[in-house]
């Protein structure tokens, strides 16, 4: 089994929270997780998926009270939203009893949903820990080709080949688009969700158009940005926002999407393995947002993620503004021989970042220009998460 960054951080909150939310796309190791921390310990697992466990809830305060003094492990929350307000009665009751924390342990697989049904009933009760796929701090640097090519989720990543990962991805998309989705609300074509999916993996890291997108699909803009904020929901897809800053000149203003998971990238556009990703346009794309997804993980939730563009063309991939205002800029390039072009100086003038990085697939670290470091990636997450722990 592959340690988990975030096991410490959540064993320590349930030291002292009455409930931690583990957040992640499904298929992530939220339920591994759980059950590993769970052991050595009284605990109760509980999926919500199963009718028979579903059942055990139909009275939940009188249920989960024989079970006080247990870590309560409810597996895909977002499927019970009934249950917060029973969830905070327990909580009160076990703080006035003196045991506050390490009652609940919930597992979630939708993000911005799960946020707003526990926020009214368990504010101030609840702490929020998202599980990513495997990130390279995790597999080490090594692993990288195979975390590019197969993604993080670890049923891909630990396969036996290219073709059972290959495999597991596909299975894992329509899945996803037959069943997941449909339980969500209303109901949506899987084909039209697909392509627009699959549209998203094509221009990987790409400005959003909304009304390009509408009109290869047949459908209307409001349709366009509800169905990118089911996915950004589902954790599947991020949605960076541009940077904006008064520095006198036009800026992109237009938020860039990437689907999450490099494996995903290349499942939906039928790349099996290395050899077909290399002969892609997608790779240097799809590169770039592996590392993306990779330095945001490990820099935490209270950093804010951004790009910058300019109306011209001066750009940076990935703009850090830690907690205290201190910002880091990150360019990514696939190349061996990085160097710092017009237009990236340009733009990390107009930033005036603390630190700046080009992070490439080599693991020699140099300068690349005045105040701007050469990187790989594996050494620039160690860099990221010992500044996320100052």
């Amino acid at each position: 089994m592959i340690e988990r960054r975030v096991a410490a951080e959540v064993s320590a909150l349930l030291e002292h929270v009455p409930a931690v939310a583990l957040l992640g796309p499904r298929q992530a190791g939220k339920t591994t997780l759980a059950l590993a921390l769970a052991r050595g310990r009284p605990s109760l697992y509980l999926d919500l998926e199963s009718a028979a466990d579903r059942a055990r809830l139909a009275e939940p305060e009188l249920y989960l009270a024989d079970h006080a003094g247990e870590l309560v492990i409810l597996d895909e929350i977002q499927r019970a939203p009934g249950l917060f307000e029973s969830l905070r009665v327990l909580i009160d009751r076990a703080r006035r009893e003196g045991a506050a924390a390490g009652r609940f342990l919930l597992l979630g697989s939708a993000g911005i949903d799960l946020l707003a049904q526990s926020g009214e009933t368990l504010a101030g009760r609840v702490t929020f820990v998202e599980l990513s796929p495997f990130d390279v701090t995790e597999v080490g640097a090594g692993e990288l080709d195979r975390l590019w090519v197969r993604g993080g989720f670890p049923e891909s990543f630990l396969a036996a080949d290219e073709r059972v990962s290959a495999r597991w991805r596909e299975d894992f998309i329509r899945t996803y688009l037959e069943r997941d989705v449909p339980q969500l609300g209303p109901r949506i074509p899987a084909e039209t969700l697909r392509r627009l999916w699959t549209m998203f993996a094509h221009h990987q890291g790409g400005l959003l158009n909304a009304a390009q997108l509408s009109r290869s699909l047949g459908v209307s803009g409001s349709t366009i940005a509800h169905y990118l904020d089911l996915m950004v929901d589902l954790l599947l897809v991020r949605r960076l926002e541009p940077r904006l800053a008064n520095v006198g000149k036009r800026l992109v203003r237009s938020p860039k999407v990437y689907v999450r998971d490099s494996g995903l990238v290349h499942a939906l556009l039928g790349l099996a393995d290395k050899e077909a990703l290399l002969g892609h346009p997608v790779a240097g794309a799809s590169w770039e947002g592996m590392v993306i997804e990779n330095v945001i993980a490990l820099a935490g939730p209270r950093t804010q993620a951004s790009f910058y563009r300019t109306s011209h063309g001066a750009e940076i991939d990935l703009v850090l503004a830690w907690p205290g205002g201190e910002e880091w800029a990150v360019e990514v390039k696939r190349g061996l021989a990085p160097a710092v072009e017009r237009a990236q100086r340009s733009a990390l003038a107009d930033v005036r970042a603390e630190r700046a990085f080009i992070v490439y697939p080599g693991r020699e670290r140099r300068p690349a220009a005045p105040g701007v470091e050469a990187i790989g990636l594996g050494e620039l997450c160690e860099e990221v998460r010992m500044r996320a722990g100052a």
